[in-house]
């Protein structure tokens, strides 16, 4: 599972006033953040037409993860902060730890789909402190020394509804609500520490499910074991035959190895030619990336209307994943037998 620094949850249930609570809360948006990339390179990697059912499972995952982000945002703008996605430290390395993330412990990266990279490094991502145990699944606690990222949000809820004043100071105006995008029972204004204890929760169980069962509040199957039954090759199910009430015996994920784009894993812009087809596709990915980091960033800093333009440009940025994930790639003059990868740093834009 994803470790996290127990300093970072002392220093949360230590906090006293909103302001205390924004460099941590801030932390937490950046890992919301970091999910989306090795997520989306995985789906990208998925050829047109093939492993759809895989293709859809991770394709909801990364709106869920873009959901997160928003939600983040909306508590730090409650708390009376400014989000920073455009500041310095903002975009993760990869490969690299996640944000929060303790050391080597768990590192990820931007790789082609395969069932053990589900296994490897995105149910570790999502892990429960204590999966549930179903039939065909198992689980490994986490050492007592450090904290999981569920024991983080946890002790983010009880210090929000600790807090004196009920009312949060930020100015609701810019709070983002898109009820064309997200329903408003999953993203709404943060206005009260309830409606931000509500918000965290909902992070939460969407991610982990919760401590008695793997369904979200919208009675979807929680991340974990979604990204679990994929790795396992067939559906998490009611089954009340099994102890748990759930068993991974439901339709199946059919996987076809030969509908998988070879990607080069954690590709980087100086390994291809430049010039080469590839490297052409890898910079108009980057540039329509940097579009939407800007969209984004305006929509939560006080323009929470623009969201309708940042889902127009990553439905873009989806696009040009498909065309760069299909383009050979090219070092040196020769082709390395692999395709180009998606590369998620900003490029050097007029915008």
């Amino acid at each position: 599972m994803l470790r996290i620094d127990r300093a970072a949850v002392d220093e949360v249930a230590r906090a006293g006033k909103p302001d205390e609570l924004v460099p941590r809360v801030q932390d937490a948006v950046r890992l919301e953040f970091a999910t989306i990339p090795p997520y989306l390179t995985a789906m990208l990697s998925l050829k047109p037409g093939r492993n759809r059912d895989i293709w859809w499972a991770v394709h909801d995952v990364v709106v869920d993860e873009m959901l997160h982000l928003l939600i983040g945002c909306n508590l730090l703008n409650a708390l009376g902060a400014r989000p920073a996605l455009d500041a310095p430290g903002f975009l993760p390395r990869y490969p690299g730890p996640l944000p929060l993330g303790i050391g080597d412990d768990l590192v990820v990266g931007l790789e082609p789909f395969s069932r053990g990279l589900m296994e490897r490094v995105f149910m570790r991502i999502e892990e429960p402190e204590e999966p549930l145990v179903f039939r065909k699944e198992g689980a490994v606690g986490a050492p007592p020394e450090f904290a999981t990222i569920g024991e983080f949000y946890r002790t983010l809820v009880d210090a929000l509804l600790a807090l004196p004043d009920p009312v949060l100071p930020g100015d609701v105006t810019r709070q983002v609500v898109a009820p064309s995008w997200f329903g408003s029972d999953r993203l709404f204004p943060i206005r009260t520490t309830k409606d931000a204890a509500r918000a965290v929760n909902l992070i939460i169980e969407e991610g982990e499910g919760t401590s008695t069962s793997p369904v979200d509040p919208d009675g979807d199957i929680a991340h974990y074991y979604r990204f679990a039954a994929i790795a396992k090759g067939r559906r998490l199910v009611r089954d009340p035959s099994a102890p748990a009430g759930f068993s991974y015996t439901g339709a199946p994920y059919p996987f076809d190895p030969d509908g998988v784009w070879p990607l080069t894993p954690n590709q980087q812009v100086d390994d291809l030619d430049r010039n080469s087809e590839g490297w052409r596709r890898v910079h108009q990915f980057r540039v329509t990336f940097t579009r939407l980091l800007t969209a984004l960033q305006r929509c939560v800093d006080g323009r929470p209307g623009r969201l309708d333009a940042a889902m127009g440009i990553m439905f873009e940025l989806k696009l040009a994943g498909q065309m760069l994930a299909a383009t050979p790639a090219i070092s040196g003059g020769t082709p390395t037998g692999r395709h180009a990868g998606p590369v998620f740093t900003r490029a050097e834009i007029n915008q």
